[in-house]
């Protein structure tokens, strides 16, 4: 679906689907060669690094998104074998792309005063307000189409075809966006493009994404944060232009905090944007922006636009690998089927399930750690799935300390890989 989107001009960016594709290789090699836990999650990474720094030409950037984005966390037993692959992406995509930086800046590319610094932290309200937009318009979709029984596949069919009437006039906006991205960069566009293209180009992304065309954010992020940079830059020099350095520096740090908030990544993205650009020199203006958006974002949010986007398809790794770690082991692997001290009651049906909450055999000792923590119980009765509460269908007892045991062994071994 993604390479339709992608070869057919829609809004979205091409690095999304090639990092979900060596993700789900490795995935698959995983599992052809048996190689599970800590082995398994390292050789994701090293796929998903080798990709990105093949994408961008960007080596150190690519080894620092695999650890902060994809392990979330930096222990050194993974750092050799991710940036070895790194660099293996990068030479790959050398020799067929050449060693060129994606972006050339200007000239003017300066950075005036230290004063001028909250100028840039205000650039990190622009992705809050751009991920909010993507979820509140895919929520109203999804009730129109649920309300009016309209088939899952007609509505990447609706988001094309509103997409093929923007570029009519707009032709800028669709695809990839880096041509208008450099431009930006570049400070080649007047105020009032900038307006409109900023707002038609979120049109397209949030009609592209409602519509479930396909796709990756990234890009699209980096060419809404170069435009509004841009934009908010030539209105800040105009008003001080004693007290403020180039607009085009603006248009840098507008990039760097939209891309940041969506991978929830500021580390990885501000090595990601000084060697698309490979402009060292305004590191300040950068870290500014991408620290205070990634703070926002997080705020409002949940951490990121991807992790926000995997929690509303109920897939919560927001809370850490634990709670992911739990939610992949089922109550039956844990229940205790001998419960006859606990049933053995003439008023068990009456009273005991009134005040006992129940569990079904094959949820998992998430939603059970859930339940325990919620209605301050010492166990928890198994039924079988879909059945009602009665003697006959309890086939065991869940309780609270097995749970808080298995809980413990995650947390020990989450430990030993972060820090290993």
């Amino acid at each position: 679906m993604s390479l339709v989107t992608l070869t057919t001009g829609g809004s979205t960016g091409r690095e999304g689907p090639v990092v979900h594709l060596v993700a789900v290789t490795s995935t698959w090699i995983s599992n052809f060669m048996n190689v599970e836990d800590i082995s398994a999650r390292d050789l994701l990474g090293c796929a998903v690094a080798a990709a990105v720094s093949a994408s961008f030409n960007a080596p150190i950037a690519g080894t620092l998104f695999a650890l902060e984005v994809i392990l979330r966390h930096f222990a050194i037993h993974a750092f050799a074998p991710i940036a070895i692959a790194s660099v293996a992406g990068t030479i790959i995509g050398r020799f067929f792309y050449g060693n060129v930086t994606e972006f050339t800046l200007g000239n003017e590319t300066t950075f005036a005063f230290y004063s001028e610094l909250p100028a840039f932290m205000i650039l990190g309200l622009v992705p809050v307000v751009f991920i909010k937009t993507i979820f509140l318009i895919d929520d109203f979709t999804s009730k129109v189409q649920h309300k009016n029984n309209i088939p899952i596949w007609l509505r990447p069919t609706v988001a094309g075809f509103f997409l093929g009437i923007i570029a009519i006039k707009f032709p800028h906006i669709i695809g990839v966006g880096y041509e208008t991205t450099s431009n930006a960069l570049t400070g080649q566009f007047e105020l009032k493009t900038i307006i409109i293209f900023a707002i038609i180009k979120v049109v397209a992304v949030v009609v592209t994404m409602a519509g479930r065309m396909g796709g990756g954010i990234f890009s699209p992020s980096l060419m809404i944060g170069a435009l509004t940079g841009l934009g908010f830059g030539l209105l800040a020099t105009s008003i001080f232009p004693t007290a403020s350095g180039s607009e085009t520096l603006y248009a840098l740090a507008g990039m760097g905090a939209v891309a940041a908030a969506v991978l929830g990544a500021p580390i990885s993205t501000t090595l990601i944007v000084f060697e698309l650009t490979g402009n060292w020199q305004v590191g300040l203006a950068v870290m500014a922006a991408v620290s205070t958006s990634t703070a926002l974002t997080s705020k409002f949010v949940d951490k990121s636009f991807f992790l926000n986007q995997l929690t509303r398809r109920n897939l919560n790794l927001i809370s850490g690998p634990q709670f992911y770690l739990l939610r992949n082991k089922s109550v039956g692997n844990v229940m205790k089927k001998n419960h006859s001290d606990l049933i053995d009651h003439k008023d068990f049906e009456k009273n005991i399930f009134k005040k006992i909450d129940s569990i079904e055999l094959e949820n998992s000792l998430e939603l059970a750690l859930h339940i325990f923590e919620q209605d301050n119980v010492d166990y928890l009765f198994v039924v079988r799935p879909e059945s009602e509460k009665t003697i006959s269908n309890v086939i065991g007892v869940l309780y609270y300390l097995d749970v808080l045991k298995i809980y413990t062994e995650v947390l020990i071994k989450t430990s030993q890989e972060e820090h290993s």
